[in-house]
């Protein structure tokens, strides 16, 4: 993994988790979410606009990542609704690395180094580590639950995305199409909230066009970099987006333990100089 994916994948990391700690925040999470995907939508339709269209071979990957999205969505507000950032996240993303490269291999015959294997096996323990040490296996079944299908959907989506642009001929048209794809989620909420419109927080909506703009950053990073490094590396660093959010949960939302982050940590971080020198 050359040295711009890993730096571009671990600014992803740092933003992804920044406006899921938003998501969690929010007193509204189902407003925030909306104001993400409109965010989404409004740069999607600036790079529809602008960018080269995807080729017609592409089109297939955007249609089923778009869907797969709707439902990451639904997930991740249950899951915060029902758990703890530092809980909840550790879980959908910890195991996205390995059904990642799995899934890649499977599909595409993508493998890494042995020292890549090596690394990605420490992220995805150390990711592990942590979310048991918070208690995942005696939180809120429903939490873990939801949590362990947004990984899956995770794992799913970034398999897609990965064939699906390197098939489009154009990467920024291929971000267009799926982010301006997003935008029924915001019609969604409208829609439940029909006549209530006039009570949503307007710091509620602000809130969520931060996030959006850190989401559609994040994504729009890792999408690029799944053009120019192999798709199980890319997962493995981006989710060490969880140690940042662990971080954020331990100092701004006071969560605990804060000895199992220090670890864990450590793990992820020996994980991601392994793949970074693998290759």
């Amino acid at each position: 993994m050359s040295g711009f994916a890993l730096t571009i994948v671990l600014v992803a990391a740092l933003l992804h988790a920044s406006w899921n700690a938003v998501v969690k925040a929010a007193t509204d999470r189902a407003v925030v979410l909306a104001a993400v995907s409109a965010t989404h939508a409004t740069l999607g339709l600036v790079l529809v606009f602008f960018a080269t269209p995807p080729s017609q071979a592409s089109w297939i990957y955007i249609f089923l990542s778009t869907v797969i999205h709707y439902g990451y969505y639904v997930f991740l507000f249950q899951s915060y609704r029902l758990g703890d950032l530092s809980q909840v996240y550790p879980i959908a993303r910890g195991l996205a690395p390995a059904l990642v490269a799995f899934g890649a291999y499977v599909m595409i015959g993508e493998t890494l180094p042995p020292l890549g294997w090596l690394g990605l096996g420490a992220i995805t323990f150390g990711i592990a580590f942590l979310a048991f040490q918070r208690g995942a296996a005696h939180a809120d079944p429903r939490a873990v639950g939801a949590a362990a299908i947004n990984g899956v959907l995770i794992a799913s989506y970034s398999v897609i995305d990965g064939i699906g642009v390197r098939l489009s001929d154009s990467p920024f048209g291929y971000m267009g199409w799926l982010f301006l794809l997003e935008f029924p989620v915001t019609l969604f909420v409208l829609f439940r909230r029909r006549g209530t419109t006039h009570t949503i927080d307007r710091k509620t909506v602000m809130l969520g066009l931060v996030g959006g703009l850190g989401a559609v950053s994040a994504y729009g990073l890792v999408i690029y970099a799944k053009t120019i490094a192999p798709l199980g590396a890319v997962s493995a660093v981006r989710e060490s987006s969880v140690i940042i959010a662990a971080l954020i949960g331990l100092f701004i939302f006071g969560e605990r333990p804060w000895q199992a982050r220090i670890v864990s940590a450590a793990i992820v971080a020996g994980g991601v100089v392994a793949l970074a020198f693998s290759g």
